[in-house]
């Protein structure tokens, strides 16, 4: 059941260009823009600049809430990218992205050289699947900045104990490093890391023992759209994956997720709507 009694580190959060998001009330949905050419879900749009724009266009119609951007594949066995090549991929894809979309956007990236650059072509939000364990330098520049962060925990190359046991630690440490650099816990959103370095059984597993974060207070966001695990599963290929995404999205938020990010707008804006209308009791019921 759906913690309706959770507490949060603040109640808001400043998503950008004016939006502010209010915690425990609905789900927020975050649509991938993948401007790299070997993105897992076979979406890359590397210097495709229209399809870019059409794809965040067609994320804004469907009643996505923030586009996210990200020049570098962080698929497993991926060849590392330059950060001068990430970096001018995310930007040319931001400032095309913000001249004609209205939605907040976050920048997926480690580095602090691609999110200053991707910041000041319109990025509001930065998204680093380190935690800011790779580049500690980035968490001093989202506190002078005064912008939100999603900080993900990744157990790629760690030693497993207890999933949650990992991922708490992987927090607190992350945690620990916004605290030095004066990040704003109000702007802070928490990231398990769904298929950063866990088998599918530790993988389901996550999804099951979701709550048993929510005691941290931070607003919680989860990946799971398209990934391995669910092809595992389903015996599916990348493309087939949308209805074991929606099963996915639909029990993160029962178990108390506040942001999914997806690849399918308009499908999983419905799969949010519903589950929020159940579990939330929101949404126009006669």
């Amino acid at each position: 059941m759906w913690p309706i009694d959770r507490e949060y580190t603040a109640a808001t959060f400043e998503a950008g260009r004016g939006v502010i998001w209010d915690w425990g009330h609905r789900t927020y949905v975050m649509g991938i823009v993948n401007a790299t050419q070997d993105s897992f879900s076979g979406d890359g749009i590397a210097g495709e600049l229209d399809k870019a724009v059409a794809l965040a266009k067609s994320f804004e119609a469907s009643g996505v809430d923030i586009i996210d951007v990200g020049g570098a594949s962080s698929r497993p066995g991926a060849d590392p990218t330059p950060v001068s090549v990430e970096k001018s991929r995310v930007v040319r894809v931001i400032e095309a992205i913000n001249a004609e979309v209205g939605l907040p956007i976050s920048v997926d990236t480690t580095w602090t050289a691609v999110a200053e650059a991707a910041l000041d072509a319109g990025a509001s939000v930065v998204n680093d699947i380190s935690g800011f364990q790779l580049d500690p330098d980035l968490s001093c520049l989202v506190a002078d900045r005064g912008v939100g962060a999603v900080l993900m925990h990744n157990q790629r190359g760690l030693e497993h104990h207890d999933v949650i046991d990992d991922i708490t630690s992987g927090f607190i440490t992350s945690l620990s490093v916004c605290d030095s650099a004066g990040v704003d816990p109000a702007r802070l959103i928490l990231d398990p890391g769904f298929g950063f370095g866990w088998s599918v059984s530790q993988n389901l597993e996550i999804l099951r023992r979701l709550p048993e974060l929510v005691h941290l207070k931070f607003p919680l966001l989860i990946g799971t759209s398209k990934k391995s695990s669910i092809g595992t599963v389903l015996g599916s290929r990348v493309g087939e994956r949308l209805f074991g995404t929606a099963a996915t999205v639909a029990h993160a938020i029962c178990a108390g997720i506040d942001v999914v990010r997806i690849h399918d707008g308009s499908e999983m804006r419905d799969v949010v709507t519903m589950s929020d209308a159940i579990v939330r009791q929101r949404g126009s019921i006669g």
